[in-house]
């Protein structure tokens, strides 16, 4: 079944009821409230691994430290990785790459942010989803997306089968022409408020009920959905702690930093280990390391 055949013939009764479903009542993150390009960026960042309601304080120190592309740019890059470390922001390679591509707006675009998905992918750490999710939210002129919670939708309101591709015709076919912006919030909201892995269609009143495939048969099932490894004892807490502790001191010796990153340190999981958790800070451009000595890189 392609993305076309799986659709209902009344489109447009069907676009129109999730558009009033959304504009009626949606939760309210302030990144929905604006269409800053450089706001909506850090949102998209901040949010590929970590709760929403995390986000929410983290963007907004964020922006009141950095508020927009030029100023980011010129901050010290430490600084903005300490400030996702102490936030709990996923990978510190990603604010790595926010501060790199706050650097290709001002240097490689003039100071004006690119608004083609196209463009959008030329700065540092945003891909295809990234890129059209901010010219959808910020231009209003992007693709569909597909997200795991638009996935779900699809899959169960209208039997698409979980194939990226199939995802990916159907929900281009769905989305009115011109109205990316209110229609992937509205679209992604409703699989994270109403169409969850247990869904929530009467108390949510999902609009979708009356061509959903999954309400009418009770069949709920849905495609696997990753999930996140643990935090608390993983290799990425222990690149965070070990950028805050370089951050505190400025430079330690591996002997003094070992023991501050984990309380075990020695044996299997000592030198040798440490200096491959630095390897990797190192590629990612965040520390230096001189034989035995280690410092945050300016």
């Amino acid at each position: 079944m392609s993305g076309a055949d799986s659709l209902p013939t009344d489109l447009d009764r069907v676009r129109e009821s999730l558009i009033a479903w959304y504009e009626s009542d949606h939760r309210e993150f302030p990144w929905r409230r604006t269409d800053d390009p450089y706001a909506i960026l850090v949102s998209e960042v901040m949010s590929q691994q970590t709760q929403l309601g995390r986000v929410e304080e983290a963007w907004e120190e964020f922006l009141e430290r950095w508020p927009d592309p030029e100023t980011l740019a010129a901050a010290d890059r430490s600084e903005v990785v300490g400030f996702w470390t102490d936030h709990r922001l996923g990978y510190n390679n990603r604010a790595k790459y926010l501060h790199e591509a706050a650097r290709q707006v001002g240097e490689e675009f003039g100071g004006e942010f690119p608004t083609e998905p196209e463009e959008l992918q030329k700065l540092q750490g945003v891909g295809p989803y990234t890129a059209n999710a901010v010219a959808s939210f910020a231009f209003n002129n992007g693709e569909a997306v597909v997200d795991t919670n638009v996935k779900r939708v699809l899959y169960r309101a209208f039997d698409v089968p979980d194939d990226d591709s199939a995802f990916e015709e159907t929900a281009g076919n769905l989305m009115p022409v011109g109205e990316s912006r209110v229609w992937n919030n509205a679209i992604m909201e409703l699989g994270g408020v109403a169409c969850q892995k247990t869904p929530r269609c009467e108390e949510a009143g999902c609009p979708f009920r009356e061509w959903c495939s999954a309400y009418a048969t009770g069949d709920f099932t849905a495609p696997d959905v990753p999930t996140q490894p643990t935090f608390e004892g993983s290799r990425r807490q222990k690149r965070g702690r070990a950028i805050r502790v370089l951050k505190e001191y400025e430079e330690l010796s591996l002997d003094e930093l070992g023991p501050r990153v984990r309380v075990d340190y020695g044996g299997e999981d000592g030198e040798q280990w440490l200096r491959g958790l630095l390897g990797d800070l190192e590629s990612d451009g965040l520390v230096e390391v001189e034989g035995d000595q280690v410092r945050l890189r300016r």
